[in-house]
């Protein structure tokens, strides 16, 4: 099951960052300002983000059997619908790609799905495992300009939407749902408010904002900061934004067995302390070789462990009937979390020509992280200590 599920959430992915790698693409056919190119990106990532919300409570009530099938069919739709009519305006672009976000919204069907086969000592690594499915994106980066290339513009877009139509199928046969998951016996919209209510949702919201946001953020925009900063080709581009993904899924399920052995606040403060140091180098532009490949894979590395630890503390906090809408509304932080950097990023290079100040607000915003981890490490470590009292 936890195999099905990250597949899925694989596949979903590499259809929800089909965008990413025709950027350049599109900004070049249909003259593009860097604005409108980074919007173009950034839309599929802000859907998937908010759709989280309702669809995480839906899982709780009808679970992974029922919502990863329905998903990647309805994901389907933006897919052919770009492919074959979208690709020709900037408008039908951004319709498509509103859409698109649909596929980004099966990470909230997963964790619940996930979380309910496993015991709680071992969920986080579990959580880490369906988390890499996030590598979906590396999917699309290695093969979206390739396929374009070797054939033309329909092909990628073909080609993710025959592999969705395949896992919905296979899904609807195959998945089953933990026999023991917790049903929950509230309205949708009652569970949603009491998810509100609840300070971990919050706190973990802000955290996973900047961790997968991080990642979501370079994941939809690496390509075209390389292409300005340093001036590489489009393949080259998605190649090296190939590579920081994989790290990133590769390090997420460390990230969630670390947490299972340790004070998953101790790994966050790490990881952040990583992005702020990595951030704070890269916003001076060195040279890509070694400097700069060395500052995005070290922020690569951080960003995917931290948002492991992020949903090993989800497990581990939230109410077991409560983990989708939870998981709803921390993933749709994280999504959004990915829905503002692009925008920052294109308009202070349009007015200043440099990312410097994009990537010095970062270092800032991940040193808070920091901070509020250590902080938090400090209070749980006494916790204990006063239960037991």
């Amino acid at each position: 099951m936890l195999g099905l599920a990250t597949l899925g959430f694989a596949l979903n992915f590499w259809a929800w960052a089909l965008l990413s790698p025709l950027g350049v693409h599109f900004k070049a056919v249909l003259h593009l300002s860097s604005f409108q190119q980074a919007l173009l990106v950034a839309v599929p990532v802000i859907v998937g983000s908010l759709g989280r919300i309702p669809v995480g409570a839906l899982t709780d009530r009808f679970g992974g059997r029922i919502m990863f099938p329905l998903i990647s069919f309805a994901t389907i739709v933006p897919v052919l619908f770009i492919g074959e009519w979208g690709y020709r305006s900037y408008g039908a672009l951004l319709v498509g790609g509103f859409f698109l976000g649909l596929g980004g919204t099966t990470f909230a069907v997963g964790v619940p799905f996930v979380n309910a086969w496993f015991p709680p000592k071992r969920r986080g690594f579990a959580l880490g495992v369906f988390g890499a499915g996030m590598g979906g994106t590396a999917i699309s980066a290695l093969t979206t300009v390739k396929l374009m290339n070797a054939r033309d513009i329909h092909a990628p877009f073909l080609l993710t939407a025959a592999v969705l139509a395949a896992f919905g199928i296979l899904a609807a046969i195959v998945l089953r749902d933990a026999p023991d998951r917790v049903r929950p016996s509230e309205p949708l919209a009652r569970r949603l408010r009491a998810a509100a209510r609840l300070r971990v949702t919050w706190e973990l919201s802000a955290l996973y904002a900047v961790a997968f946001g991080g990642y979501v953020a370079f994941g939809v925009y690496l390509p075209t900061y390389l292409k300005s900063a340093y001036g590489l080709t489009q393949q080259d581009a998605a190649n090296r934004m190939a590579g920081f993904v994989l790290l990133a899924v590769l390090a997420r399920p460390i990230g969630g067995w670390l947490s299972d052995r340790i004070d998953p606040s101790r790994v966050l403060a790490l990881a952040f302390g990583v992005v702020a140091c990595s951030a704070l180098l890269q916003a001076s532009t060195p040279t890509l070789a070694p400097t700069g490949t060395i500052a995005f894979f070290a922020m690569a590395l951080a960003l995917g462990a931290a948002s492991g630890a992020v949903f090993a503390l989800v497990a581990r906090r939230a109410p077991a009937s409560m983990v989708g809408s939870v998981t709803g509304v921390v993933g749709a932080a994280g999504g959004l979390g990915g829905f503002v950097p692009p925008l920052v990023m294109g308009s202070v290079y349009s007015r200043y020509g440099s990312y410097a100040g994009g990537l010095a607000a970062l270092a800032v915003v991940a040193a808070g992280c920091l901070l509020f981890c250590v902080v938090q490490s400090r209070a749980n470590a006494v916790r204990p200590a006063a239960e037991r009292a």
